[in-house]
């Protein structure tokens, strides 16, 4: 009896050996779906896969005072603790197998006082980092090394504490020249995601370039947001802007029809001259209706290959009509300094190529490279009131990389309205110097002058209203840019109906002097 009750005690052994090994592992299997699911981008509940994941490691059995799980990225530590916690200190340099850049979290001795007033138990504190914001993506916000460091004391809820718990976030490089911000993920705080990032209890601190201190009163999942704007827009004046915007884009489009529509219905489609004023007329329609669906397709439900697909038709759209603004100041050359030799073989056809392929050419060349420069772009709020339950962030159907916006968007816009200024000056100079060589056409060199100005005003000039948007100039930037910029076709329409009427008044005089004249003979 005795070899038997060895046997048996042997046998229950092995089992509970095995059963533990089963429980500490079922934690690691949930997580590597986890990594499935990121990178299939599979449809199913975040939330349920993180509840999932919380759930297994609070229940999983080891051996010790604490255990340590990781996939690729996601890394997982279960630690017991008792009523006389002392305080603990996680950092990556001391585990295993986490990336080059450093984090760390610092939990208080306060951490476990709430939960020690019900009969001593024992206590789990789980932490969890992830290594990716697939599974707290909002709206496309940008994370700090796409860095989510979460923790969470047995199944309660941990907040209001006096002294925070300090989470650190170190960056290879110097973070001077972004606006950065602590934040923890706040479940059920949105209308299309299963929560969002709000910087509620959470105090942001920069002990250093490179390292971002967050101190937060309550336990949840913290990151680090960045937005390379310095200057973020007032969440006040949000409706204004967007009223002004929606108005004045409608407007445009309206106008942009009806010129073309005039257009159309003219017996002589026109010279050289109105055929660049129609393909600047379409991109601007193009762009004021791509920019109107931006926001709608922006939100996370959409948020996926049409959004990408709109940002790339409203950077078309954008870089076409820049360039047709371009075109519009070459041709002005032409005419004014070139007055007797200006043919050029094709010539409407060579612009057209410039006009539209060029703009083409780079956004196809963008999605072959990498099509993820295209998608959701989160605007920042600044929200003045302080008392805002979330990050109220706009967002749009937009670039996304920084480099490029600044390549593609600021410097080719820039460069456009440098050159059309340049052209602008000059322009003026000539006809002044017209106006004091002949004084009879001087009614006529003035008006040319305004006609010069305005169309040159109207095809660029305004867009360096884009880079006053600092200091003292920002709000007064905000509502200039954006009413005179969305308004932008309904400007290019009236000077189209004023261009028309007064080339209807030319041919009229003309046939009134011919008339004149044969009646005279």
């Amino acid at each position: 009896m005795d070899c038997w009750g060895a046997f048996f005690l042997c046998l229950c052994f092995m089992t509970s050996q095995s059963e533990t090994m089963e429980t500490s592992q079922e934690p690691l299997l949930w997580m590597e779906k986890l990594e499935v699911m990121s990178t299939s981008r599979n449809s199913t509940s975040l939330a349920d896969l993180i509840r999932g994941l919380e759930y297994r490691l609070l229940n999983a059995s080891f051996g010790g005072s604490n255990l340590t799980l990781q996939t690729p990225t996601i890394q997982s530590l279960i630690f017991k603790l008792g009523c006389n916690f002392a305080g603990l200190s996680l950092s990556s340099t001391t585990l295993e197998r986490v990336p080059q850049v450093s984090h760390a979290m610092q939990f208080p001795a306060e951490l476990t006082q709430d939960a020690c007033r019900t009969p001593p138990r024992e206590l789990r504190l789980i932490c969890v980092y992830f290594f990716t914001d697939y599974f707290f993506q909002n709206i496309n916000s940008s994370l700090l090394n796409n860095y989510v460091l979460g923790a969470q004391l047995g199944h309660g809820h941990v907040s209001n504490l006096s002294e925070p718990i300090n989470i650190s976030f170190w960056h290879n490089q110097s973070l001077e020249g972004y606006t950065v911000t602590c934040v923890f993920w706040k479940e059920g705080a949105s209308e299309h995601y299963w929560g969002l990032w709000s910087p509620e209890g959470c105090r942001t601190e920069k002990p250093s370039p490179s390292q971002v201190l967050c101190r937060c009163n309550h336990l949840s999942y913290f990151a680090v947001l960045m937005q390379l704007s310095l200057a973020p827009v007032p969440v006040e004046l949000l409706a204004p802007l967007t009223y002004i915007s929606l108005v004045g884009c409608s407007i445009s489009i309206v106008a942009s029809l009806l010129t073309t529509l005039l257009h159309c219905q003219a017996r002589k489609q026109g010279d050289s001259i109105t055929r660049i004023h129609m393909n600047l007329h379409a991109s601007v329609l193009l762009l004021n209706v791509a920019f109107l669906l931006s926001s709608e397709l922006a939100m996370p439900p959409e948020s996926g290959a049409a959004c990408t697909a709109l940002a790339a038709i409203l950077h078309f759209a954008l870089l076409s009509c820049l360039t047709w603004m371009a075109i519009e100041g070459f041709n002005l050359y032409l005419l004014l300094g070139r007055v007797y030799n200006i043919y050029i073989r094709r010539y409407l056809l060579k612009l057209c190529a410039v006009g539209w392929g060029v703009p083409a050419l780079l956004v196809l060349f963008l999605l072959v490279v990498k099509s993820s420069v295209y998608g959701p772009h989160t605007i920042p709020l600044s929200d003045s009131q302080g008392n805002g339950t979330g990050f109220r962030n706009m967002s749009i159907c937009w670039v996304r990389n920084p480099w490029v916006h600044n390549i593609l968007v600021m410097g080719y816009g820039g460069l456009t309205s440098l050159f059309n200024l340049v052209v602008l000056v000059w322009a003026l100079r000539v006809l002044h110097r017209l106006r004091a060589r002949d004084k009879v056409l001087n009614t006529r060199a003035c008006r040319d002058s305004f006609t010069v100005l305005g169309l040159t005003v109207l095809l660029g000039t305004t867009w360096t209203l884009a880079f006053f948007s600092f200091g003292v100039f920002l709000l007064p930037q905000l509502f200039l840019f954006t009413t005179f910029n969305s308004l932008y076709g309904f400007f290019l329409f009236l000077w189209f109906c004023s261009h028309r009427c007064r080339s209807e008044a030319e041919v009229e005089a003309e046939m009134e002097a011919f008339s004149s004249s044969q009646t005279m003979q």
